[in-house]
């Protein structure tokens, strides 16, 4: 399997199942190449954010993914003519690649427009089983002891934003990732905005004096998995 950090939260999984993960694209700063040729099986949207949205709509349709998130986002999908599967916080479903399990994020989820706030329920993480490995995006989220439940899972990827600001910080991640105990945990959600500066090599090198595996992967980067 293939894994492709296109930058900010946005994840590609190209395996049996090719999975994308929050696809924020075409307004990301971190992509210099818009043209990503994108045909995912599935869309993991974890909340209503700009951010995270992204470019759903657009590769959806394209692609004919099937888009699944939390149940009043997976609506508005459905109310834009995308297919989605709603779930909510702690429901699991088996699909034709594995499992999946939606996991509590403390966040938001919303969209503004010209004229409103669009409210879009609440936002989640995603804890995942395909082709023999398990992986945690927790998506937009302040720490939370609820990450104590995850270890038993014994995770092989988590990926962790580290920005701050809206998401935990270097210290709130690294506590996270304490709770996890994952094989390999990956750093998110930093630099792309002002606000959310921080350090993925101060992350890094603070996870492996704990005595776990980390990967600093700059937006673009592909590696096996």
């Amino acid at each position: 399997m293939k894994l492709i950090y296109i930058g900010h939260s946005a994840l590609y999984f190209d395996g049996e199942t090719k999975i994308l993960v929050d696809p924020f694209i075409s307004d990301n700063p971190w992509v210099k190449n818009d043209n990503y040729d994108f045909y995912p099986d599935y869309i993991f949207l974890s909340h209503g954010h700009g951010d995270h949205l992204g470019d759903t709509f657009d590769i959806a349709k394209r692609s004919g993914a099937t888009v699944v998130a939390p149940f009043e986002l997976a609506q508005y999908c459905i109310q834009h003519g995308i297919k989605a599967h709603p779930m909510h916080i702690g429901g699991k479903f088996n699909f034709d690649f594995g499992w999946i399990k939606l996991t509590n994020a403390l966040h938001g989820s919303g969209l503004i427009t010209d004229n409103e706030i669009i409210y879009l329920g609440n936002p989640c993480g995603f804890l995942w089983e395909t082709e023999n490995k398990r992986f945690y995006y927790a998506g937009d989220t302040g720490l939370t002891m609820d990450m104590k439940l995850l270890k038993d899972y014994k995770i092989d990827y988590a990926f962790l934003p580290i920005g701050g600001n809206f998401t935990m910080d270097v210290d709130d991640a690294l506590k996270a990732a304490e709770f996890i105990s994952p094989k390999t945990v990956i750093p998110i959600h930093f630099n792309t905005f002002d606000v959310i500066k921080s350090s993925p090599e101060e992350f890094v090198e603070k996870i492996k004096h704990r005595g776990m595996n980390s990967i600093y992967l700059k937006p673009g980067t592909e590696i096996e998995i």
